[in-house]
C-alpha cells in the first residue's frame, strides 16, 4: 500500500464526477451523527465533534453530508465551526423537507414556502452563497410532489443551489423530477444487510441503483452499516473479514463500493476511530467470489427507519 492510501485512504475509493463539475471521492461523510441522542440536541463532547469533522478531511474525504434537521440545525453548525473557510475541492451537501418536533421525530414538510425557509438558514448556518448540492429529504403526502422539486428548481435558477438531488424516492418519483430539473443524486436507505425500505422493496432498491449508474447519477446509502449493526455479523460477511484482516464493518463499505460505479456511501460516526477505520475501508478490494458469497447474505427485515 503506498503511503497516500495510509495517510489518505479516501483517495483509493475512487472518483465520480456529481452534475458534470463536482468531482468527489466516492467514500463520504454523513454529518448526522455528529449531533446528540436521537439526533437532536447538541453532541455530549463539541471537542470531539469538531475533531471528527476536521478529520475527515485529513482522511481524503471531500463530501460531506449533513441537513437541517440533524440538531436540528447542531450539525450544519458544526460543519461551519469546523472547516470554515472550506477547501475548494470540499464539497457540502445538505437536505431539507422534514423537520423535528422531539428526539428521534420527523415529520416531513415539503411545502415550497417551508423549503425557501430551509434553504436560506442552511445557507447562513454552512456560510454560503450557494450550496453545491441540494437534497429534497422526503416526499411530503400532504404536498404535491411537483411543487416541492418545483420550489428547489426555482431556488436553482435563483442561484441558491448548484445541483439538485432526491432523498427517500421511488423510481417514479425520480422520473418526475427529472421532467422538472436535472437530478445529480439519490440517497435511499440500501446496505448489504438490508437492501430495502419501507418505500421500496428489495427489487426496485437495486433497480435504482442501476438506472443511477446508467445516468451517471451518484447513488448515496444512508445508514450503509445500519447504525453498526452490520459491525456485529458473522457468516460470510465475517470470513471474508478474517481473509481481509479487516472489520466486517469495513467490507460491508468495499462491498457497497464495488456494487455500482455512482454508489457514494456516507457511513457516519462520532468516534474517531470508527471513522478512521471506516474510510480504510476504501483501501480494501474484494474478489469476485468474496463480492458474491457476501451478496448472497439474506437481508433480514427491519423497522422501516425515517431520516
Amino acid at each position: 500500500m503506498d503511503h497516500s492510501a495510509m495517510s489518505r485512504p479516501a483517495e483509493a475509493s475512487g472518483t465520480l464526477t456529481i452534475g458534470g463539475d463536482l468531482t468527489v471521492y466516492r467514500l463520504g461523510f454523513g454529518a448526522m451523527r455528529v449531533t446528540g441522542p436521537g439526533i437532536w440536541g447538541p453532541p455530549a463532547d463539541h471537542d470531539n465533534a469538531i475533531a471528527v469533522l476536521r478529520r475527515t478531511l485529513e482522511l481524503g474525504i471531500n463530501l460531506i453530508d449533513t441537513a437541517d434537521s440533524y440538531g436540528p440545525e447542531v450539525s450544519e453548525n458544526l460543519i461551519a465551526e469546523a472547516l470554515y473557510p472550506y477547501p475548494p475541492q470540499l464539497v457540502i451537501a445538505s437536505k431539507g423537507g422534514l423537520t423535528r418536533t422531539g428526539p428521534g421525530q420527523w415529520p416531513p414538510n415539503g411545502r415550497p414556502e417551508h423549503l425557501r425557509q430551509a434553504l436560506d438558514g442552511t445557507l447562513k448556518r454552512l456560510r454560503l452563497e450557494r450550496i453545491a448540492l441540494y437534497q429534497f429529504h422526503r416526499p411530503d403526502r400532504r404536498v404535491p410532489f411537483e411543487d416541492s422539486v418545483g420550489a428547489l428548481a426555482e431556488m436553482q435558477r435563483a442561484g441558491k443551489i448548484l445541483h439538485i438531488g432526491l432523498s427517500n424516492v421511488t423510481i417514479d418519483e425520480l422520473e418526475r423530477a427529472q421532467r422538472i430539473t436535472p437530478i445529480v443524486t439519490v440517497q435511499n436507505h440500501y446496505n448489504l444487510a438490508d437492501r430495502a425500505s419501507e418505500r421500496m422493496d428489495h427489487a426496485e432498491s437495486e433497480r435504482m441503483i442501476d438506472l443511477c449508474a446508467r445516468q451517471s447519477i451518484g447513488f448515496i446509502p444512508w445508514a450503509p452499516l445500519t447504525g453498526g449493526q452490520l459491525a456485529e455479523s458473522g457468516g460470510a460477511l465475517a470470513e471474508v473479514a478474517r481473509r481481509h484482516t479487516a472489520q466486517p464493518s469495513q467490507i460491508a463499505i468495499a462491498w457497497l463500493l464495488q456494487r455500482s460505479p455512482t454508489m457514494l456511501p456516507i457511513p457516519g460516526t462520532a468516534s474517531l476511530h470508527h471513522l478512521e477505520e471506516n474510510t480504510r475501508a476504501a483501501t480494501l478490494r474484494l474478489t469476485q467470489e468474496e463480492y458474491d458469497l457476501i451478496a448472497q447474505q439474506s437481508d433480514q427485515p427491519r423497522e422501516p427507519s425515517q431520516r
